[in-house]
C-alpha cells in the first residue's frame, strides 16, 4: 500500500477495527478540516479535468509551485488536483482558469458554441460604471477581451490597479494620463500602451471633457466592472 508523505505508517501490529469501537468518539476528518489533507479520489466526478489541469500548466510553461502561488494553491494541493487524487472546486477552477488564460468551460471539457466573429454596432448597449462607459467591442469568452471606452476626467476610479494579464490601449480622442510603478505618461490621440497588468497601474483621462479609447485585456470573463478601470455597479445607459 503506497504510504503518503507526512502520513504514519501503519503498524502491523495494531488490532483490527473492523468491527465496532465504543470506547472513543469517532475523530475528525483531517479532509474535512485541512483542505491541502490528501483525500480519496472521486473517479466519476470530473474524469478529465486532472490531465487537461496538468497539460495546461506545462503548455505554459510554469512550474507546479509557480502554478500554484499565483492560483493561491499549495504545490502539494495542485499536484494532489493534477493526479485526480483530489477534485477541484468552482473557486479552485476559477483561479486556475485566469492563471492559465482560458476558461473553466475548456477546463471541463465542454465544447463552446460556434461564435459570430462579426460585431455589429449596436448589437450591446453601452455600460456605464463610476462614469466610465463601455461599450463591447470583441466577442465573449474570448482570451482576448476589447472594448471602446469613454474615461471621465478626475473620477474616484482613477485608482491603482494590479492584476494578473496583459493590457493594451489605443488612445481615440482626448488625452489619458497612464500611471506605470512610479512613471507617469500623457498620451495624445494616436497613441497606445501596452504592459503587463501586474505593474500597478492608474489610467485617467487628462483632458476635461474626458478621453475614448480602445481597450484590450487578457483578465478571463471580467465583466466591465471588475477591470482596471472601474469599480462601480455598471449599469446600461
Amino acid at each position: 500500500m503506497e504510504h503518503l508523505a507526512g502520513e504514519p505508517s501503519p503498524d502491523p501490529a495494531a488490532p483490527d477495527h473492523s468491527a465496532p469501537d465504543h470506547s472513543a468518539p469517532d475523530a475528525p476528518d483531517s479532509a474535512a478540516t485541512d483542505p491541502d489533507a490528501p483525500g480519496p479520489a472521486a473517479p466519476d466526478a470530473l474524469p478529465d479535468v486532472a490531465p487537461r489541469l496538468r497539460g495546461l500548466r506545462r503548455r505554459r510553461g510554469l512550474t507546479l509551485e509557480a502554478a500554484a502561488r499565483r492560483a493561491g494553491l499549495s504545490p502539494a494541493h495542485l499536484s494532489r488536483l493534477e493526479t485526480g487524487r483530489r477534485q477541484p472546486s468552482l473557486p479552485m477552477l476559477l483561479a486556475l482558469a485566469r492563471v492559465y488564460g482560458t476558461t473553466v468551460s475548456e477546463l471541463l471539457g465542454e465544447v463552446p458554441p460556434e461564435r459570430d466573429p462579426i460585431i455589429r454596432a449596436g448589437r450591446a448597449e453601452p455600460v456605464e460604471a463610476d462614469g466610465w462607459v463601455y461599450h463591447q467591442a470583441g466577442g465573449p469568452g474570448r482570451a482576448l477581451q476589447a472594448l471602446r471606452v469613454h474615461v471621465p476626467y478626475a473620477t474616484r476610479a482613477d485608482i491603482v490597479r494590479v492584476h494578473p494579464g496583459e493590457e493594451w490601449l489605443h488612445v481615440l480622442d482626448g488625452r489619458v494620463r497612464l500611471a506605470l510603478g512610479d512613471a507617469v505618461h500623457v498620451l495624445d490621440p494616436g497613441d497606445s500602451a501596452h504592459f503587463d497588468s501586474l505593474t500597478p497601474h492608474r489610467i485617467g483621462a487628462a483632458t476635461r471633457g474626458g478621453a475614448d479609447l480602445l481597450f484590450v485585456h487578457t483578465l478571463m470573463q471580467s465583466p466591465a466592472a471588475e477591470l482596471c478601470l472601474g469599480e462601480g455597479t455598471p449599469h446600461p445607459r
